[in-house]
């Protein structure tokens, strides 16, 4: 029953942010009788639309859900009085919410009303699939995710001067061909439709000439929105990105050449100022996840070459990485490396990935893992 409750969160992808993914199911003597999953352009909360399903056949059933049920009042009253006011008999959640105005205030809002509470199964499902969210609502910044396609040597890329390939989207295209398989290159896809953002370097639009689209074919709310780093405003009107905008652009720059700005504005691009971050005159990263989440963006996905990839790892904005391996070496002091930059002068200031997944995609394989706990500041 769980793991339904957890299915129906999970169908909440694009749909709920920045709000969190949540799934309910009622359950009356082994039976289901009720069941309901959030999203924001639907206001109500899973779990009132599981009571409403379930009607009378509510008292005294069990709830499963993978989030601990409200106790405040947002857009809609508190879900744990709901509940309690439906007579259920038992509540099995999957986590505590890491909103701090419930954090754990639910739960005790139903015990208190005598309501058994059971706390953990499907804790880490749970805890992965609402990780966004989780920094999102304590720190008002998205979750940053930085993502490469590399060989087992950490190259993304051939010596600099080859001829691009004009189509290299996603996860590896680099001159030559691909550096991973079209199962990795399908699944970053998947990991876009659950991101709220994406960002690149304009070298790599100049270079690649990307879409950055969700081409997962699953719904969305609202668009994927397309953020483009680019200091002194080269992005090339032609270019694919501008060519298909649908007020999903956004380009973060330091210097803005009035008419270039103009110009982008006039195409439907929105063209922003941040502060820089470094001596070399590109926005900074943190000024940049502040921007977006004043935004509501609640997860983002780096997607850029050597050296946003190394701005990135330095600012400290990173959260996790999804690195996607090809059993393939270019080798070479001119192949470009996974970050460029100064580089971490210390071992013990290297950047350290723990509590990692590894995952199989043919003949490639990926990391998944984390810079710091998203539940925790």
């Amino acid at each position: 029953m769980m793991e339904r409750a957890l299915a129906l969160a999970r169908s909440g992808v694009g749909l709920a942010s920045p709000n969190p993914c949540v799934g309910a199911v009622l359950v009356q003597q082994g039976q289901v009788v009720g069941s309901g999953l959030y999203t924001y352009a639907g206001v109500k909360h899973a779990e009132v639309l599981a009571l409403e399903q379930a009607g009378e056949q509510a008292r005294g059933a069990t709830l499963y859900i993978n989030l601990e049920p409200c106790s405040h009042q947002g857009r809609t009253p508190p879900c744990a009085d709901a509940l309690v006011a439906a007579g259920i008999a038992r509540v099995v959640a999957a986590m505590p919410d890491p909103n701090p105005q419930v954090s754990g205030r639910g739960f005790e809002r139903l015990r208190s009303a005598g309501v058994e509470v059971e706390v953990g199964l499907g804790r880490d499902e749970a805890r992965r699939l609402n990780e966004g969210f989780a920094v999102y609502i304590r720190q008002r910044r998205p979750l940053v995710t930085l993502k490469a396609a590399m060989t087992l040597d950490g190259k993304i890329a051939p010596p600099p001067g080859d001829s691009h390939n004009p189509t290299a989207l996603g996860a590896g295209g680099v001159s030559g061909g691909w550096i991973t398989s079209e199962a990795a290159r399908a699944h970053v896809q998947e990991l876009r439709h659950e991101h709220d953002a994406t960002l690149v370097g304009v070298g790599t639009v100049i270079a690649d000439d990307p879409l950055l689209t969700d081409r997962s074919g699953r719904e969305r709310r609202r668009p994927l929105l397309r953020v483009i780093l680019d200091s002194r405003l080269r992005l090339p009107l032609e270019s694919r990105v501008v060519k298909t905008v649908r007020d999903d652009v956004l380009v973060l720059c330091s210097f803005a050449e009035e008419h270039k700005k103009r110009r982008l504005e006039e195409l439907g691009v929105r063209v922003e100022q941040v502060p820089l971050g470094a001596p070399d005159g590109r926005p900074g990263m943190k000024a940049i996840a502040e921007r977006l989440g004043a935004l509501e963006i609640a997860s983002l996905l780096i997607e850029g070459g050597a050296m946003v990839n190394w701005a990135a790892l330095a600012s400290g904005v990173v959260d996790k990485v999804f690195l996607y391996y090809a059993p393939k070496i270019l080798a070479g002091t001119g192949s470009v490396p996974f970050a460029a930059g100064a580089g971490f002068r210390r071992m013990s200031e290297a950047a350290y990935v723990s509590s990692f997944t590894l995952h199989r995609f043919g003949e490639d394989f990926a990391l998944e893992g984390y810079l710091r706990d998203p539940y925790h500041e």
